[in-house]
């Protein structure tokens, strides 16, 4: 591989990206779009909309990129990777309707009830009267999750009534679920639209204090390995969790080219996934990509030209 590489995005995700990827000797340049101070330590900054999916494409083009990887979940969403799609360039990231499996929880559920996929129970509330009942009906702790993009602070968990009474109304759309107890683990596999490569676990810490309490931040850390993971725990997710999911957008007509992060719940009654994101999760990224040998541009070029099948597992 040598490849102009451009990443889509600004944030600590992408400055990993982008570090990765110009330490494999099969890149020669990367460029990011619109990027931050530490992207440009390793690569080419340029002041471009990551959510205009024209514009960035136009870069691509004006670049003669190779692959374009597209960083956040927003740009994903509005159609970033169809418009570079369109105009010939290999991507790493979904497509929008592939990528409603984040932007939806009501879409992502859907597509795991259609694929047999461990999850919690829960119920679409789409009006207040249709949130109580739901809140009775689960009781505490209580989860509400918005049923669109917010950055990763979209979802409460919380003893207080009120105060999940309260986040409800601030949602279009709410999912209501059950609580599943257990430790959480990020998961994250490449996918080529039908192949899926595994990365090793990771976990990540959300609530702002000690001891899990304060508010929902999106992700303040993360950390890999974790030696207590259970024997057999990442096959045993590819297998029931991620494969059929990968196989059932597919049937669908809208196969999942990118990265599939499950979020999961190791609970008494086994896997169960909290939610789906459609791309390389921040701050799990950061940890994951400091301790991968497999040279990044290599595999992500594989996954978003349908040449997964055959790759050997990744080197950690």
């Amino acid at each position: 591989m040598t490849q102009t590489v451009l990443v889509v995005g600004s944030g600590g995700r992408e400055h990993a990206l982008a570090w990765a990827l110009s330490r494999d000797p099969g890149v020669t340049q990367v460029h990011i779009a619109p990027g931050n101070p530490g992207t440009a330590t390793v690569g080419t900054n340029h002041p471009v909309d990551a959510l205009d999916p024209d514009a960035v494409a136009e870069l691509a083009v004006q670049l003669n990129a190779g692959l374009v990887i597209v960083g956040p979940e927003a740009p994903l969403v509005a159609g970033v990777s169809d418009a570079v799609r369109a105009r010939g360039i290999p991507v790493f990231g979904p497509s929008a309707a592939a990528a409603r499996l984040e932007g939806s929880k009501a879409f992502a559920k859907e597509i795991m009830s259609a694929a047999g996929v461990p999850t919690a129970d829960g119920r679409l509330c789409l009006d207040m009267g249709e949130v109580v009942a739901a809140l009775d009906e689960f009781g505490a702790p209580y989860v509400v999750k918005d049923d669109g993009l917010a950055a990763g602070k979209g979802v409460i968990v919380t003893d207080d009534r009120d105060a999940a009474l309260r986040h409800a109304a601030g949602c279009r759309a709410v999912i209501i679920e059950e609580y599943l107890d257990g430790p959480e683990v990020s998961l994250f596999a490449l996918s080529d639209g039908t192949t899926v490569l595994p990365f090793e676990p990771a976990q990540d810490f959300k609530r702002a204090g000690d001891g899990d309490a304060g508010p929902n931040t999106g992700g303040m850390g993360a950390y890999t390995p974790l030696p207590w993971a259970p024997p057999g725990l990442v096959a045993d997710v590819v297998r029931t969790v991620i494969q059929p999911t990968v196989d059932e957008l597919r049937r669908r007509g809208t196969p999942f080219v990118g990265l599939v992060y499950a979020g999961l719940a190791l609970t008494r009654r086994g896997v169960r996934v909290v939610e789906f994101n459609a791309r390389f999760g921040d701050p799990e990224t950061q940890p994951l990509l400091t301790r991968l040998r497999t040279p990044l541009g290599e595999v992500l070029l594989a996954a978003a030209t349908g040449n997964l099948a055959g790759q050997p597992p990744l080197d950690w």
